[in-house]
């Protein structure tokens, strides 16, 4: 499905207990994480606070009974962040429910917003 406008879709939102849900804000974050072994970077990145970003890994850390990310502290080395194996995982099935869910309510979509009247041509 080839969509102009950018945010046309789903977001998903994985509903996991009471206390955890994991959806595109902190998938996000574990990827940019992933990407730049820092927290920090990873929320500047997101254009979110680094206290807001600690507060998501935090309660990802908390809710499965293996951590997402482990972080090292500062000094010489300038500490940093990593995935776990779980939080690789975690990161790993999102994504692909996520590509699972896009190609089922994909020509859903495109019907609907075919039938917006005021279209959706932006990019």
């Amino acid at each position: 499905m080839a969509r102009k406008y950018k945010h046309l879709g789903a977001r998903l939102r994985l509903v996991l207990g009471p206390d955890i849900a994991i959806g595109p804000g902190k998938v996000d974050l574990l990827e940019q994480v992933q990407e730049t072994g820092s927290i920090a970077e990873a929320g500047r990145t997101l254009g979110m606070s680094y206290k807001r970003a600690w507060q998501l890994i935090s309660t990802m850390n908390d809710a499965f009974k293996a951590p997402v990310v482990v972080t090292s502290r500062g000094g010489a080395s300038k500490g940093g962040a990593t995935l776990t194996a779980f939080g690789e995982d975690l990161l790993k099935r999102y994504r692909r429910i996520q590509a699972q869910t896009e190609r089922v309510v994909g020509p859903d979509l495109e019907h609907l917003t075919s039938q917006l009247a005021n279209g959706c041509d932006e990019t």
